[in-house]
C-alpha cells in the first residue's frame, strides 16, 4: 500500500524528530529523509509531501493525519487506494462471527520482558461471550482490565503460547534473523499446534505484520508448517480468536514483567523509551553488564544509550 499527502511545516519538524532514530542512512533525492518503522517505509520530501509504504501505512500516516487535524485544522481526504482499503477492511468484518484460529504476540517493541505469541481457537459460539468480556485488541485494553478478564477467557477458550526470553531472542538476532523472521517462526509453531488439536474452524487468521510471500520464506525450513492462513490488517478488531490471542498474549507478558520486578527488586517499565534507560542504568550497576543479555533485546538502541552513561 502506498499513500501520498502534503504536510504542514510544523508537522514536517514533528516528523523529523519522530522519526530521527529511525533513518535509513541513504536518502532518495529530492528527499529529507527516509525511515523505516516496522513494515512502512517514511519518506518526506523537500515538496513537504509524505509518502507512506508497506503493510501498515495506513496506520503510520494516520498518525499525522491526525495530528495535522489537531494542530491546524486540516482535513486530509487519502487517495483511491485508501478507500479501496476500507472497504476490503469492513468486509473483512465477518471473520469476527465465524469459528476461528487466531494467532497474535506482544512484547516486540519492549526493550524489557520477553516475545510472548499466543494461537487461541474462538467458536462463533463463544464470540457473544467475548464480547461479554469486552475482549478486543490488548493495546486498547489496561493493565488492569486485561488482568481481570484473562484469568476468565483462559478458562473457556482453547489456547497455544510460547514464551521467547530475551536470552533466546539475542540468540536469534546473533544468527542473523530479524525481528519479523522471529515473528513468522514463533505464529508457525503456536498455530500448527493449535491446529493438531483438532477443533473445527472456518478460518486460521493473522494479523499480517510482512507480506505473505516473506512470512512464508521466513518458515521455510520449518518441518511442520500451517499455509491455509487469511493474513488481514488490524485482525484484532476484526477476528475474535485474534483479539483473544491478544490478550492472553498481554496478560502472559504483564506476569512476566511483575515476576521480573519482584526479582530484581525494581519496577521494570515496559516499552522502550527514556525511562527504560535509566533503569538499564540502575540494573547494570547492580547486576554487571551479563543481566542485561539475559532479560534485555540487545539490538536496540536503549543499549548503546545505557552503554554510553557508563562512558561519561
Amino acid at each position: 500500500m502506498t499513500i501520498v499527502f502534503k504536510v504542514s511545516d510544523n508537522i514536517k519538524e514533528k516528523m523529523k524528530e519522530f522519526y530521527k532514530d529511525k533513518m535509513r542512512p541513504k536518502t532518495p533525492p529530492y528527499a529529507i529523509f527516509q525511515a523505516e518503522e516496522e513494515d512502512t517505509i517514511i519518506t518526506l520530501y523537500e515538496s513537504g509531501k509524505v509518502m507512506f509504504q508497506g503493510v501498515s501505512a495506513d496506520i503510520d500516516a494516520n498518525l499525522w493525519i491526525d495530528m495535522e487535524k489537531h494542530l491546524n485544522n486540516r482535513t486530509i481526504t487519502l487517495d483511491d487506494k485508501k478507500k479501496e482499503k476500507d472497504k476490503k477492511d469492513k468486509e473483512d468484518d465477518f471473520y469476527f462471527y465465524m469459528s476461528t484460529i487466531g494467532s497474535d504476540e506482544v512484547g516486540t517493541g519492549d526493550f524489557f520482558g520477553p516475545i510472548v505469541v499466543t494461537a487461541s481457537y474462538v467458536s462463533k459460539n463463544d464470540i457473544s461471550f467475548l464480547e461479554e468480556l469486552g475482549v478486543k485488541d490488548s493495546k486498547k485494553l489496561t493493565d488492569e482490565k486485561i488482568k481481570k478478564i484473562v484469568p476468565q477467557l483462559i478458562n473457556r477458550i482453547p489456547y497455544v503460547t510460547f514464551t521467547l526470553s530475551n536470552l533466546d531472542y539475542n540468540h536469534y538476532h546473533e544468527q542473523g534473523y530479524n525481528m519479523n523472521q522471529i515473528k513468522a517462526i514463533l505464529h508457525n509453531k503456536v498455530l500448527y499446534a493449535m491446529k493438531q488439536k483438532g477443533y473445527p474452524y472456518d478460518k486460521i487468521v493473522v494479523d499480517q505484520f510482512v507480506y505473505p510471500k516473506k512470512y512464508f520464506e521466513h518458515i521455510k525450513d520449518a518441518t511442520e508448517k500451517v499455509t491455509n492462513i487469511t493474513f488481514t490488517t488490524k485482525a484484532e478488531s476484526k477476528c475474535g480468536s485474534v483479539a483473544a490471542a491478544s490478550c492472553i498474549c498481554r496478560y502472559i507478558f504483564l506476569m512476566k514483567m511483575d515476576e521480573m520486578s519482584k526479582e530484581l527488586g525494581i519496577e521494570i517499565p515496559k516499552g522502550a523509551n527514556d525511562i527504560v534507560d535509566q533503569v538499564g542504568i540502575q540494573i547494570v550497576k547492580k547486576f554487571g553488564d551479563n543481566k542485561l543479555r539475559e532479560i534485555a533485546k540487545l539490538n536496540f538502541k536503549n543499549i548503546e544509550k545505557i552503554k554510553e552513561s557508563f562512558n561519561q
